[in-house]
């Protein structure tokens, strides 16, 4: 119930500043001076907009703001309320100040740019992780972090991320099980060339993700694709590269959200592949790239967490929960042989992961913040997700055919008629917007759609570049 609180502010559409954080900054002041007390209750995000004469979705962007920095905090079937315990207004503007030299020092090649599922920078734990980086230098027996660890990365932190892929995903692993990596693509290069030799087979999605087919070819292994529908790859062709007698060591799968084009692999498939997995002794590789950002019920578990399966690489990221420049991946896996031998290559090409980062890290899981986070991030995309698709609607559901994912930052979208998606891009160029072709998923030139993000875009430009997007096709 609201408690005697009437909004006023001079919305300035000329300002530098974005209308959600003018409204977010309005909302803070109320709050300082006394106008909304902790436990006081805001408006709905529609009645807010409705007395502001604004889009929704600029009000909802506003109050996620406001939650993420911990002014507010959501009671579920409730409403948005202040929070009982308020942040400083002086941490406040100095993390705005900082998020704001970051996103003004990144290089922009285009004024919009759909990539294929980045989160938003703007809402990362930054300053939190830069304040945990800053107390490891202030602990005692710090000078034991200065030396050389173990090249799997820092034991806790492995125990750590065990004990979340046990709780959280249903899996059955340990910190032996595990290796620490500089990114996903790092555990990819790794995995491949600890698992492959020349002349092996790998099976790979198509559509698929390009930078781990390289990886594969790196060392040695021949692709062979398998088509994948709505749901998820197709089984009929794994069964038909395994008649071919070939010598497949693996298969590359994303099977909780396809890449790229979201679908999730059916129960069915699921347990089929595993069963082939087994009889014909290949390892599945499953790449889960985007797992925390789940907008239904509860996410569907990796088939690494089932137990009848007798060969799996697990493949996970710390870089969409905490900010892409986050360069800290992991490995997982139920082969003790293989991940030695991940172990003894890492430490070839690089000694030991950032044991400070890591712990930095291991810090804000133990104080809870990852965890809000990912609460807070994941009302926070599917607001967006939302948006994406009440634009798609609007602009573009007479030219193409799409689904809206349970989850993740980006949508698949094909068009309904033939497209010259390299002129379309071209021309899109000029209006400094760009988009990802199709020749960047797929394994040959059949591939029609494509995979638009919207984690890093604000409301203006996702509508702009929609409908610049609308306007060629």
């Amino acid at each position: 119930m609201l408690r005697g609180w009437e909004f006023q502010i001079q919305l300035d559409e000329k300002s530098d500043k974005a209308i959600y954080l003018q409204i977010a900054d309005a909302i803070i002041n109320d709050i300082h001076s006394g106008r909304l007390k902790a436990g006081d209750a805001l408006p709905g995000s529609r009645n807010l907009a409705r007395l502001l004469n604004i889009n929704r979705n600029t009000v909802v962007e506003a109050l996620n703001v406001l939650i993420i920095e911990g002014w507010l905090t959501p009671k579920e079937r409730q409403g948005t309320f202040v929070a009982d315990t308020l942040p400083s207004l002086k941490e406040t503007q100095k993390d705005r100040k900082t998020l704001t030299a970051i996103n003004n020092s990144a290089v922009k090649h285009y004024h919009i740019e759909f990539d294929d599922g980045h989160p938003d920078s703007k809402i990362a734990p930054i300053a939190e992780l830069a304040r945990a980086y800053r107390q490891i230098f202030n602990i005692k027996g710090r000078w034991k972090m200065m030396g050389y660890g173990c090249e799997l990365g820092d034991e806790v932190f492995r125990k750590e991320i065990a004990q979340m892929l046990n709780h959280q995903r249903g899996m059955q692993t340990s910190e032996q099980g595990i290796c620490i990596t500089r990114g996903s693509q790092m555990a990819m290069y790794l995995i491949a060339h600890c698992l492959f030799s020349k002349g092996d087979y790998v099976m790979i999605e198509n559509p698929g993700y390009k930078p781990a087919w390289a990886a594969f070819e790196n060392a040695g292994a021949k692709l062979l694709p398998v088509s994948v529908d709505k749901d998820g790859l197709v089984i009929e062709d794994v069964v038909a590269h395994l008649k071919s007698r070939k010598k497949i060591k693996a298969i590359y799968v994303t099977p909780h959200r396809q890449y790229p084009t979201t679908v999730t692999l059916s129960l069915k498939r699921r347990l089929e592949l595993i069963r082939l997995s087994n009889e014909s002794v290949f390892s599945i590789i499953e790449d889960d790239y985007d797992n925390e950002f789940h907008f239904g019920y509860r996410p569907i578990l990796p088939l690494s967490s089932f137990t009848e399966l007798k060969s799996y690489v697990y493949i996970g990221t710390m870089s969409k929960v905490v900010a892409p420049a986050l360069r800290i991946g992991y490995l997982a896996s139920n082969d003790s042989f293989l991940v030695r031998k991940v172990g003894d290559l890492r430490k070839i090409i690089d000694v030991q992961g950032d044991n400070i980062m890591e712990q930095a890290v291991l810090q804000l899981i133990k104080d809870g913040i990852i965890k809000r986070h990912i609460k807070k991030a994941t009302n926070y995309y599917k607001t967006k997700r939302d948006l994406t698709a009440s634009l798609l609607e609007k602009h573009l559901s007479s030219k193409i055919t799409y689904t809206i994912p349970d989850g993740g930052l980006a949508l698949w979208i094909v068009p309904d008629k033939q497209v010259d998606w390299v002129k379309l891009s071209e021309a899109l160029k000029r209006k400094s917007i760009k988009i990802i072709t199709p020749d960047n998923y797929s394994f040959d030139t059949n591939i029609k759609g494509i995979r638009l993000g919207y984690g890093s875009l604000n409301e203006k430009e996702l509508e702009e570049g929609i409908i610049a997007l609308a306007g060629m096709l």
